[in-house]
């Protein structure tokens, strides 16, 4: 047990009594079972099964084992003191097709998790999309195709029609950035496509189904309080050349405007528009759709970035530069909590946003456990000090900030890079499942209990 945390340290008096304290996860990730009760595969089932996709050609096909193990996984949580907590529905899980029938027994499965996360005392948080398409969609086009926003609100509506009545908290997208970026331009995520055109398009549907998806689930679940959840660095140029100043502002509408400019009344930032050159398939009434009010936004926080302009680079023709002397974390991402801060306050200040939460953020080291099978993450643990100092100066600063998940509940399946890099405050022993509560958890109870202990 590590020692009782001063109260003055992170500026705890900053947070508010009610501010909500949580764990993060997603559904490939952590649930396994991925061909059984019904679930069919997903792009991400199809990407993880691609020779060379991902590193050690590791998967997700039992991953954390949460879909048996979660039980234990809320005890976790109750051991750890949060009081809320954020998990993915699988879409191929609950429609196996993508549209039409409803599996009863996928959604028999987050019916008894939200039943049992309640009777713990625990709140959930539901993101209806977490990146794992079905694998049918994608066959018909994926999220380039109007279609594919379209049956994302069917599904919300059917998820929001069973849960409804339970679950008041839910995110329509998580990193829709990703989805299209990362998976559409860059390669390295499912459907791990390489084409601008494809992008773009699918930048704009994933907005779109956004939209589509807050009215579904407000007609579904009337108490629904929805969210959308963007990730986002600040950007600075390396130099005051105006070449790199420029590239920053280019790298900043790739990142950042053009995720929130839409969702927020102002449109597709039109710079943007022109540096890609793609033409966007709009129809009338989309932007009031994408539009939609929304009752509080999600900010995945990880690191800042440094650009160069890079006029022969791909869009937007920028290169990040590695920064040196600066400490960094296991996926080698530099840290700096002030980007945290800056994120907060941009948000609150330049696109009026009443109600923040930090639904992701956390840092992967290397870590097993020691001699006396505990697992000393001292490096984690100043990260999660860090930027919650951070969110603690914000909060000052006037950031409407009502919570903070730590990613990750669990180590889990990190995507491209498979199992060697761990985010979780728990640390998962994947040949046996044994979860073991790392320094960084008990750190992180620490900070909880503490608040509580000083608002009570």
């Amino acid at each position: 047990m590590s020692e009782p945390l001063d109260p003055t340290a992170l500026d705890l008096a900053a947070f508010p009594a009610s501010f909500t304290w949580g764990t993060a996860t997603s559904a490939y990730q952590i649930e396994g079972a991925v061909a059984e009760d019904g679930r069919a595969p997903s792009i991400w089932d199809t990407f993880a099964h691609t020779p060379g996709a991902i590193d050690n050609g590791d998967h997700g096909d039992t991953a954390c084992d949460h879909y048996h193990r979660w039980p234990e996984d809320i005890a976790l949580m109750k051991e750890l003191g949060t009081d809320t907590y954020r998990f993915s529905v699988a879409w191929p899980r609950v429609v196996p097709a993508g549209d039409g029938p409803v599996n009863t027994a996928g959604l028999d499965f987050y019916d008894r998790l939200v039943d049992a996360l309640l009777d713990a005392g625990i709140t959930p948080s539901v993101t209806l999309y977490h990146w794992d398409l079905p694998q049918a969609l994608q066959d018909r086009g994926g999220w380039t195709v109007r279609d594919t926003a379209e049956h994302l609100a069917a599904y919300a509506s059917a998820v929001g029609e069973r849960l409804g009545d339970r679950v008041t908290h839910w995110a329509t997208l998580n990193e829709p950035l990703c989805s299209a970026w990362i998976g559409h331009l860059e390669g390295r995520m499912a459907p791990g496509l390489t084409d601008l055109t494809a992008a773009v398009r699918a930048s704009y549907h994933l907005l779109l189904g956004h939209g589509l998806a807050t009215a579904a689930l407000r007609a579904a679940a009337p108490g629904a309080r929805i969210g959308l959840v963007t990730n986002h660095s600040t950007i600075t140029p390396v130099s005051t050349r105006p070449e790199d100043v420029a590239a920053a502002r280019r790298a900043d509408g790739h990142t950042n405007r053009w995720w929130l400019d839409p969702v927020y009344g102002r449109g597709f930032p039109t710079d943007m528009r022109e540096l890609y050159g793609v033409e966007l398939p709009e129809k009338a009434g989309d932007m009031a759709t994408i539009a939609a009010p929304l009752d509080w936004h999600g900010l995945n926080y990880y690191f800042p970035v440094t650009v160069a302009d890079d006029p022969t680079g791909p869009v937007p023709h920028t290169s990040e530069v590695r920064l040196p002397d600066v400490p960094r974390t296991g996926m080698d991402w530099q840290i700096d909590a002030g980007g945290l801060e800056a994120f907060l306050l941009r948000l609150t200040e330049d696109y009026g946003v009443r109600r923040l939460y930090v639904t992701e953020n956390g840092s992967a080291f290397p870590d097993t456990p020691g001699p006396d099978g505990e697992v000393h993450d001292p490096d984690r643990a100043r990260y999660l000090e860090q930027h919650l100092a951070a969110c603690a100066r914000a909060l000052r600063k006037g950031a409407p900030l009502a919570g903070y998940y730590a990613w990750s509940l669990l180590d889990n399946f990190e995507w491209a890079y498979g199992y060697d890099k761990r985010f979780g405050l728990v640390h998962v022993d994947y040949a046996t499942q044994r979860r073991t509560v790392k320094t960084s958890g008990r750190r992180y109870a620490d900070i909880i209990r503490t608040h509580r202990t000083h608002t009570a």
